[in-house]
């Protein structure tokens, strides 16, 4: 039930996540629901929140760990290319759409959100660091990279073209290497 709560949270959005929906997009049991979530919905699409940042945060650490931050860069954005294309363009990043929506109904969703991008960030700027930039310099790089990247995400589904995400590694690059 994770993974389609973080599936529509990607293509729908938090307002329109619905415990109905996640139920008849998984096929799982409506009971299931009230025992491995006893919060219901504002849990179930926390969980997800928390899980989808998690993962990300790994992959993330993963591809920063080796190699170049051009190295990285490619990898994530190879990543979202395939997302996007796979998706037809309909599927984003779900702790983004969180993150963007007014929910006075649950607003513990956007501090959630805020805590997987200080993550990310944080991933980033060690990733960096490692790379021998100094570290406030690593710290606005990641805040960058993490910013353009949500940024040319919603201009690609916007657009229905990677375009925006090709221009925005393009340029991200120059950056990396400027002094």
């Amino acid at each position: 039930m994770i993974a389609g709560a973080i599936e529509s949270l990607r293509v729908h959005g938090a307002s329109a996540t619905s415990v109905d929906r996640v139920l008849a997009e998984t096929g799982a049991p409506r009971g299931s629901v009230y025992h491995h979530f006893p919060g219901g919905r504002t849990q179930l699409i926390t969980d997800a929140i928390t899980t989808a940042g998690e993962v990300m945060s790994a992959y993330i650490e993963d591809i920063t760990r080796e190699g170049e931050p051009f190295d990285a860069l490619d990898r994530f954005a190879n990543m979202w290319r395939k997302t996007l294309r796979d998706s037809d363009f309909r599927a984003g990043c779900p702790i983004f759409a969180v993150a963007v929506e007014t929910n006075d109904d649950a607003p513990q969703f956007a501090a959630v959100a805020a805590e997987v991008f200080a993550r990310w960030q944080a991933a980033l700027a060690e990733g960096f660091s490692r790379y021998g930039m100094p570290a406030d310099r690593a710290r606005r790089l990641a805040t960058l990279t993490v910013t353009a990247m949500e940024g040319a995400i919603a201009l690609c589904r916007a657009q229905h073209s990677l375009t925006p995400l090709d221009d925005i590694v393009d340029e991200l690059k120059a950056l990396y290497t400027a002094r």
